[in-house]
């Protein structure tokens, strides 16, 4: 072989090296760390188990402002990643401006519809999750009040009380629900101390049982009803584990299938509308040894029924987001 086509060729397997290396997907989180225990960690847990079937790796950063969308989106896809991950509704109006800048791009969004023919919008059926797991919370309850903490007070965290509202009452008509968001701003999302005083503020008006929907805020939610001797109900991730024995279930939003799934694709992702429920695994309530004592025979079968009518359509759990509702409370 000629010096010449030597290389050539190595120059050819460097474009080739390069060019896989642009071919890396990447994950942006949303504000409150990868490492939140809960929505961003399952992204997280998609994108790893991707990664160590695939042995690909991926690019990633999390957010320390609101300022860093834009520039993160923009960053990416100009060093070649391809697709783009995004856990969380806040990207939409960012990626509505910035998708039509890169149209050999893939972009994926989790929990926001996004227009445009290079974007895939994955959003989740939470209030089918939230109505099972509202049942069990019923199911459990001993004082008949339970109660629900979400994130920021968005119509996506109504979303969620809605349907656990919905679960609750289809047990236990009579039941009271006592519901509290933890702020107006992203901050929201990340503030277990505040989760702790809600908590403590729900428990002394009788709940027996609390469901937590709000992000890094949650872990104190969850602590603090181990605490005190109550039930908690985690979200996102299986969270279970946290506190064995003392968390009555979670409800599971597979977040981390839908990162897996986007990174499986590649290049090659399907866009347009993807909707995660029941019927096709994205909701569902967690069990494990972790809560296995907590939840009978009764409390399963019920739940799992209810899930059944739900997958088939016999059941239909009302959207609080199709007309800004809820028509239990």
């Amino acid at each position: 072989m000629s010096l010449m086509h030597k290389f050539l060729g190595a120059a050819a397997a460097a474009a080739l090296s390069a060019g896989a290396a642009l071919a890396e997907p990447a994950l942006i989180f949303d504000l409150g760390g990868k490492f939140d225990k809960s929505f961003n960690e399952a992204a997280f847990g998609g994108a790893t188990r991707w990664a160590e079937e695939t042995g690909g790796s991926f690019r990633e950063i999390e957010l320390q402002s609101e300022a860093q969308r834009e520039q993160a989106l923009r960053r990416f896809a100009e060093a070649g990643a391809n697709p783009i991950v995004m856990a969380g509704f806040a990207f939409g109006n960012v990626l509505g401006e910035v998708a039509g800048d890169y149209p050999d791009t893939k972009f994926a969004i989790i929990d926001m519809v996004v227009d445009a023919p290079n974007v895939r919008s994955v959003v989740f059926n939470e209030h089918e999750g939230s109505y099972l797991v509202g049942m069990m919370a019923a199911q459990a309850s001993k004082s008949g009040t339970v109660g629900f903490i979400g994130g920021m007070d968005i119509p996506l965290i109504r979303k969620f009380a809605c349907g656990y509202v919905q679960g609750v009452k289809a047990v236990n008509p009579d039941a009271t629900v006592i519901q509290n968001m933890t702020g107006t701003t992203p901050a929201a999302w990340n503030d277990p101390v505040k989760g702790s005083e809600l908590t403590k503020a729900q428990i002394s008006q009788g709940a027996d049982v609390v469901y937590a929907a709000a992000g890094g805020t949650g872990v104190g939610v969850l602590q603090t009803a181990a605490d005190e001797g109550i039930l908690s109900i985690g979200v996102d991730s299986n969270q279970n584990h946290l506190h064995p024995g003392k968390v009555l279930t979670s409800m599971m939003k597979r977040v981390d299938n839908a990162v897996y799934e986007a990174m499986k694709a590649g290049d090659a992702l399907e866009t347009g509308f993807n909707v995660m429920g029941v019927a096709n695994g994205g909701v569902g309530y967690a069990m494990d040894e972790y809560n296995a004592e907590l939840v009978s025979a009764d409390m399963a079968a019920a739940v799992d029924a209810a899930s059944g009518k739900i997958a088939s359509g016999e059941l239909a759990v009302h959207d609080y987001m199709s007309d800004n509702s809820c028509p239990v409370e």
